[in-house]
């Protein structure tokens, strides 16, 4: 247990020391032991949403006031 939160903690460590400023870390039962995958996040939209992919099939649609 003790191994598992230095590891945690030296991932968070070593992000910090590359810039990045905000993390959101999520524990998933899913993955392969061992397994990390990171996602970059631009600007204010979900990650993975159509807004973020640039994939919105329908935006020419959207009101704006």
């Amino acid at each position: 247990m003790e191994k598992e939160i230095d590891e945690v903690l030296n991932m968070i460590e070593t992000s910090m020391q590359k810039g990045v400023s905000r993390l959101h870390i999520d524990v998933s039962e899913d993955l392969k032991d061992g397994t990390v995958e990171n996602a970059y996040h631009h600007g204010r939209c979900d990650v993975g949403s159509p807004f973020a992919k640039g994939t919105v099939s329908n935006c020419e649609s959207v009101d704006i006031f």
